[in-house]
């Protein structure tokens, strides 16, 4: 078995950076499964990332965090998926 991560980021209306972590972090704690980590980030221009680890093969079902409502962010989710090659 592998490692997997997700990656999720988006960015927020301006002045609703606080909104959309609020949001990310509430969703990745809700999960339909508990992941083996999970880290919030935000960044300038009201941007959050979100990146849950999986001991998964890459093609994997998994849960993902959603989209927030069209109204909170700038444009869709960007999502990547990554596999551990150094197995740490």
């Amino acid at each position: 078995m592998s490692t997997v991560a997700l990656m999720w980021e988006a960015r927020a209306v301006d002045g609703r950076g606080a909104e959309l972590l609020e949001w990310a972090r509430a969703q990745a704690q809700v999960l339909a499964a508990e992941p083996l980590r999970r880290e919030v980030f935000r960044a300038p221009q009201d941007r959050v990332l979100v990146i849950t680890w999986w001991a998964a093969e890459f093609g994997d079902g998994l849960p993902e965090l959603p989209e927030p409502a069209a109204d909170l962010i700038t444009r869709p989710v960007h999502r990547w998926r990554f596999e551990s090659v150094d197995g740490g």
